[in-house]
């Protein structure tokens, strides 16, 4: 059985605004093991990347965890003095951020701000690190490294940084590897580049990876597990088979029916109906009831507790509890 790294139980994580208090994550959990790949889709606000940053401890001034554990190997994060966080961070936990141009700093060289989080999360020296990032950009595919360690970010394309932010996440090994919607501001040429290079490093390295992304169609190959989020909780959870070729909850089956495809290229996209939920009044029941055109008068009023469709299928959605009671019924 393999060992659980990181176990996150009902984190709810707020942010206090003149507009009110936005409740960003609302009690989400989740398991993931060593050496496996974990999937968060949804859309913008959804509060995928939220969650990531309440795992990393690196919420802005205005946010706070409510409640919930973040769980490293049974010790939770969000009790960490500023001392054990910076272990915690970059040497056990890593994060590649959205866009690498805004993650970089452009007045320091690639090699001096690999170095740096190598100097401080190792006991290596100066030559030693310099050493180790030339081996990291070696690693991730990155030419002439010894050349581009001299180099500021503006002076390397779009993917190159991207590989100079993945270096850097991984120049300490870290167990868990979180990847912040990492192909963003990339062509869909190097995004499969980047995407295939993460899979490789996984499998070279034995780390875990929690992939954040509103893309279906980026982690369908690649996540052992499958989370789908929408208005801050989780709304479905299964493997790629169980999320693809059998989804349960109404926003999924949306999701997948805006994804183009060779089946449907002569055939409109539908979207999904009505515009993303208001974070500052959320309702009382299903949180994608105004959205759904399966929505029943229960939706409105109580929240859906998650019902288990298979071994590794759970989806909170008052529709299958419905369907459920029919064919309960039926054979009845």
């Amino acid at each position: 059985m393999s060992e659980c790294l990181l176990e996150v139980k009902e984190l709810c994580t707020y942010f206090h605004t003149e507009a009110g208090e936005v409740r960003a994550v609302n009690g989400v959990s989740f398991s993931l093991e060593a050496g496996k790949i974990l999937g968060i889709v949804g859309e913008s606000g959804s509060g995928k990347s939220v969650t990531a940053y309440s795992i990393m401890q690196i919420l802005a001034e205005n946010g706070r965890i409510a409640s919930g554990e973040v769980l490293y190997k049974g010790q939770d994060v969000t009790k960490f003095n500023k001392s054990q966080l910076k272990g915690f961070r970059g040497k056990v936990c890593s994060i590649i951020f959205q866009d690498p141009m805004t993650s970089l700093n452009p007045v320091f060289t690639i090699g001096f701000q690999l170095e740096e989080a190598i100097l401080l999360h190792t006991g290596k020296n100066k030559a030693q690190a310099r050493e180790r990032a030339i081996e990291m950009l070696t690693l991730v595919g990155v030419n002439q490294p010894d050349k581009r360690v001299k180099q500021y970010p503006h002076e390397l394309s779009g993917g190159m940084r991207q590989r100079v932010m993945i270096a850097m996440a991984l120049a300490c090994e870290p167990d868990v590897l979180i990847a912040d919607e990492p192909t963003t501001a990339l062509d869909v040429t190097i995004q499969a580049q980047i995407l295939e290079l993460m899979q490789e490093l996984q499998k070279k390295l034995g780390m875990a990876i929690i992939l954040v992304t509103h893309d279906l169609g980026v982690i369908a190959d690649m996540c052992d597990e499958i989370i789908v989020m929408y208005g801050g909780r989780v709304c479905e959870r299964g493997n790629a088979e169980d999320i693809f070729y059998n989804p349960k909850h109404e926003y999924t089956k949306g999701l997948l029916r805006s994804i183009p495809s060779i089946k449907n290229a002569k055939e409109k996209l539908v979207p999904i109906a009505g515009t993303p939920i208001n974070l500052l009044n959320m309702p009382k029941g299903c949180a994608f009831s105004s959205r759904c055109d399966s929505a029943m008068k229960i939706c409105l009023t109580e929240m859906p507790e998650e019902v288990r469709l298979g071994d590794t299928h759970l989806a909170s959605c008052w529709v299958n509890v419905k369907e459920m009671m029919k064919d309960g019924g039926a054979k009845e």
